[in-house]
């Protein structure tokens, strides 16, 4: 864990971005009965003890709201996205992030009736499981990564018909998609839509994901680091004999022939609190176009494959990124790519405990309003740890006055 940093300590949150947070980000909302709803819905997420149910919430009011707390999450109908490209755009200026995360979530569900709940295969997972799954789109730089946009991956049958449409109340324009597919959409939206600063988007795609996920964002100009399956093929811009034997071969084999060429890296580890050395080794590549069952040496635009040695246990090289990213150097690009341990221990230590797991009902609205008041009180929690030591401590004993005002 980072040093001063002990997960989610309910009294040391700051009264000061509670206040902020939830006057900013929830004035897109036209109703101030509403916007005082998800002010309460945001402090019950960041103040209930354990499962973030909705009774657990209502609790924390203080008085009878369960209901209106759950009409305003499952059934109004606030739009969910202004309010996720206020809180994108204000984190943008106050954590300065160096790349986007993509992280995608899998829920594992004892029942069928939760939206986008199937038996399938889950890759956070590795299994197959009757879940629900999702893709985070996060902003993340080396001390602090929050979550700004989800897409909830919905299988075909929750899409098949009017019923099942209707059971969730899911729009008429939604579609099954992939999580992969879901992420992609966020990402090109939030670069064409949301005016923030061109970043790098970081997100592991398998062999069958790769080409499609190249040409999306390579289409649309978006700067993207790409975890690759080291049996992905590339083509070796390099055709000397001793460097490889083929112009298209797997990722792996090319960084095992480059090993030679690597050069050590330092570099954060977030997940054990201490920096470490790796071997990385870059080299330009374009990607295979496929024809049929054979793929010929066409290629995409110049592209960098990035191999590093990071266990030191494996002679091999273990991981494999490929970025259009052309002007940084690798070891730059890799430093870039380990961001990912970030998000993964900030899902871990503040998102999971307020209740990004935790929604029970049925509705798509429901799900995207719930997905949205969790991105903020994540962020209310990371922001809290700069002031922590600079505040006054804040608990459910602290009054619950309105924050926004009323009408």
């Amino acid at each position: 864990m980072d040093a001063g940093f002990e997960g989610l300590d309910s009294q040391w949150l700051s009264q000061d971005r509670v206040e902020e947070l939830c006057g900013m980000l929830l004035a897109s909302i036209p109703r101030s009965d509403q916007r005082r709803w998800g002010e309460l819905y945001i402090r019950g997420l960041l103040l209930a003890e354990g499962r973030k149910t909705m009774q657990a919430i209502a609790d924390v009011a203080g008085n009878a709201a369960m209901q209106s707390l759950q009409q305003f999450i499952s059934s109004s109908p606030w739009d969910w996205r202004p309010v996720r490209q206020a809180l994108a755009g204000y984190l943008d200026r106050e954590i300065q992030p160096l790349s986007w995360i993509v992280e995608p979530l899998a829920v594992p569900k004892a029942g069928k009736h939760s939206v986008g709940v199937e038996r399938q295969y889950a890759t956070g997972l590795g299994k197959v499981a009757n879940c629900q799954q999702s893709s985070g789109v996060w902003l993340a730089s080396e001390e602090s990564s929050c979550p700004v946009d989800w897409q909830l991956a919905l299988p075909a049958s929750w899409v098949a018909g009017p019923e099942q449409r209707k059971r969730a109340a899911i729009p008429d324009h939604i579609r099954a998609r992939t999580p992969v597919q879901c992420a992609i959409d966020s990402v090109v939206e939030m670069a064409k839509e949301w005016r923030l600063t061109p970043r790098p988007v970081v997100m592991s795609v398998t062999k069958a994901d790769l080409p499609g996920a190249a040409r999306a964002f390579t289409g649309h100009r978006i700067p993207f680091v790409l975890r690759i399956e080291g049996s992905a093929p590339v083509i070796a811009a390099d055709p000397r004999p001793a460097v490889c034997e083929q112009r298209i071969l797997p990722a792996l084999r090319l960084a095992e022939a480059l090993k030679d060429q690597a050069g050590a890296v330092e570099w954060r580890d977030v997940g054990q609190s201490r920096h470490r050395v790796s071997k990385v080794v870059g080299t330009r590549v374009g990607l295979p176009t496929p024809v049929g069952h054979m793929a010929r040496a066409t290629g995409t635009p110049p592209l960098l494959l990035v191999g590093a040695w990071t266990n030191p246990a494996i002679a091999r090289p273990t991981e494999f990124w490929l970025s259009n990213v052309c002007h940084l150097s690798s070891s730059a690009l890799f430093r870039i790519a380990k961001l990912a341990r970030r998000v993964s221990q900030d899902l871990h230590e503040v998102c999971d405990r307020v209740g990004v797991r935790d929604f029970a009902g049925r509705s798509f609205r429901g799900w995207h309003h719930h997905s949205t008041l969790v991105s903020i009180a994540h962020a209310i929690s990371v922001l809290s740890r700069a002031d922590r030591r600079t505040r006054a401590p804040y608990s459910s004993a602290s009054p619950l006055r309105p924050l926004i005002g009323t009408r």
